[in-house]
């Protein structure tokens, strides 16, 4: 058994000793775990040591089960040099524990400290201090009041699988104005809020309901311009909103993995939850009976206004609509409440997101025309068919994104070209091609390694805005691309030169390669276009890796 090591002992023996009995123990967290840390998983043990004498803890610590009972020595160490406040640094006159085995560990830790180490049956200070946890668990507010939960859980359902992220981008914010009847007893303190839905991009799912259009724009501002985690997080704590959040079930998902998406787990595996932000309170994770009533009502409401207009919401994001709905609530009472588009705010938010980005790029200067950072370095790229009846499956789905240039039927199918990869970096993709006004071409140019003399393919794409993306560099004879270009020119010709551009996700399962209807994020229709069309030349693979026209 390991003691102090001399120079510990004579610093400890410089601390004043208090005639104190100092009580110790070591705990399984069971339900208390929340209360001592939000994050914990309910498996860890508590180390405590208490001032039975004041009645103050001196120390305390959260540990794994598996760690040794040298654990307990380091907490006590702290609680006699760090105490919590108010306690001053001291040694006890007396340590009582009630397990025999802590008893002679620290027996033989603490000789020569002029500390003497007791067991006894009961810790009567440390007893009351866990009951005390205890009794604050118990009366816990639920997190949703019992006589709303059934029916606040089938509107986050609803939601769920309506996905209005597919569709809104979180700029596009929606105003649902609740319009209580002359009847209606009900103190509706907040008659108006908007709409966020998150859930675009594949990293976290839900809608914020911002309880004023002011808090929205001043977070919108902050975390534009804010680049640290701490002033983020200020800013986040700042809003003034109720929240409708999905989570993993499991805690084996890390939500900071980039490849990780809610979206491809089941609904058995998806939980969700309800609360609220504000700037005196922070983060909630519960809601009253008013909450409870205003967030079913403002989400019933939303999730009515997308199946109304899941259509046209699909094909034009922009417009201006606007529609009133009755809602029923428990004990056959009903609201109306308008949910309308707010298309000059969209603008708004969208301008302060696109400033920062420019602010950004001013820094880089770009000195090629042909850039290389479009496409996800882990994606499964590969020049193929679809098939018509593809096609069109993927056209009539109002939850895939599909730009049309009018491409008809003939031939054996669209010559397209895959970009597989996870499903938020897909979602990413798409919404970058989209932002530079689309895709308007497809074209094959040959590059070559001047140091290496080996020739390349190069595939590249020609966006809206007239930006070329490199997709792929090809080798010259590499007789499989070889043939895969044979084919993609003559389906070209049969289509009269439109193709396109399937970007999906599945990069990591059975679909690699092989995307099915439900991996399918977006396709593009576009035109193939020659090398003498583009009118670059041969571009050569420089030593910065970037290529320059010849």
């Amino acid at each position: 058994m390991t003691a102090f090591s001399t120079t510990t002992q004579r610093r400890l023996k410089k601390l004043p000793q208090i005639p104190s009995v100092w009580e110790g123990d070591r705990r399984p967290l069971s339900g208390i775990a929340e209360n001592l840390d939000p994050d914990s998983e309910d498996k860890g043990e508590c180390i405590v040591w208490l001032d039975g004498s004041e009645g103050v803890v001196r120390g305390m610590e959260v540990v794994s089960p598996e760690m040794g009972p040298e654990a307990i020595v380091r907490t006590l160490l702290r609680a006699m040099e760090n105490p919590q406040t108010p306690a001053i640094p001291a040694r006890p006159r007396k340590i009582v524990v009630r397990d025999r085995e802590i008893q002679f560990f620290l027996r033989g830790a603490l000789q020569n400290l002029d500390i003497s180490i007791d067991y006894v049956r009961e810790l009567p200070v440390i007893d009351e201090f866990f009951r005390g946890f205890s009794e604050i668990t118990s009366h816990r507010p639920p997190a949703l009041p019992p006589k709303y939960a059934e029916i606040m859980f089938q509107v986050a359902e609803g939601i769920w699988f309506a996905a209005p992220w597919e569709l809104l981008a979180d700029y596009h914010i929606l105003s649902i104005e609740i319009q209580p009847s002359d009847r209606d007893s009900r103190q509706w303190d907040i008659k108006k809020l908007y709409a966020c839905v998150m859930g675009m991009l594949g990293k976290e799912y839900g809608v914020l309901l911002y309880r004023s259009e002011e808090s929205l724009k001043q977070f919108r501002a902050a975390a534009a311009t804010e680049e640290s985690i701490e002033r983020l997080e200020k800013a986040f704590l700042a809003q003034d909103c109720w929240f409708l959040n999905f989570e993993s079930v499991d805690n084996d998902f890390d939500p900071e993995d980039e490849d990780f998406d809610l979206a491809e787990l089941e609904e058995s595996e998806i939980h969700p939850f309800f609360g609220s932000v504000h700037p005196y309170e922070g983060m909630r994770p519960f809601l009253d009976e008013e909450e409870a009533i205003a967030v079913y009502v403002a989400l019933k409401a939303l999730l009515n206004f997308i199946e109304k207009f899941r259509r046209q919401l699909a094909k034009n994001t922009e417009a201006a609509r606007s529609k009133s709905f009755s809602i029923s609530l428990p004990g056959k009472t009903t609201v109306t409440v308008e949910v309308s588009t707010l298309p000059e705010l969209a603008d708004e938010l969208l301008a302060i997101g696109q400033a920062e980005a420019q602010d950004s790029e001013m820094t880089t200067s770009v000195t090629v025309p042909l850039q290389d950072d479009l496409i996800p370095e882990d994606s499964f790229r590969s020049l193929g068919v679809m098939p018509w009846d593809a096609i069109e499956s993927v056209r009539n789905n109002n939850k895939k994104y599909y730009q049309s240039l009018g491409a008809s039927r003939q031939g054996e199918g669209m010559p397209i070209v895959l970009i597989q990869t996870s499903r938020p970096k897909a979602k990413l993709l798409s919404e970058k091609i989209q932002a530079e006004g689309g895709l308007k071409a497809i074209c094959f140019n040959p590059g070559e390694d001047p140091f290496t003399d080996m020739n390349y393919d190069l595939g590249i794409l020609q966006t809206g805005k007239g930006n070329l993306f490199l997709f792929g560099e090809f080798i010259g004879d590499d007789p499989t691309h070889l043939e895969a270009r044979k084919q993609w020119d003559r389906r070209c010709l049969q289509t009269q030169g439109y193709c396109g551009l399937v970007i999906a996700s599945g990069l990591t399962g059975a679909a690699r390669g092989n995307p099915q209807l439900r991996d399918t994020i977006a396709l593009f229709e576009a035109k193939a276009i020659s090398a003498e069309e583009l009118g670059m030349g041969v571009l050569q693979l420089m030593p910065m890796l970037d290529f320059e026209l010849d």
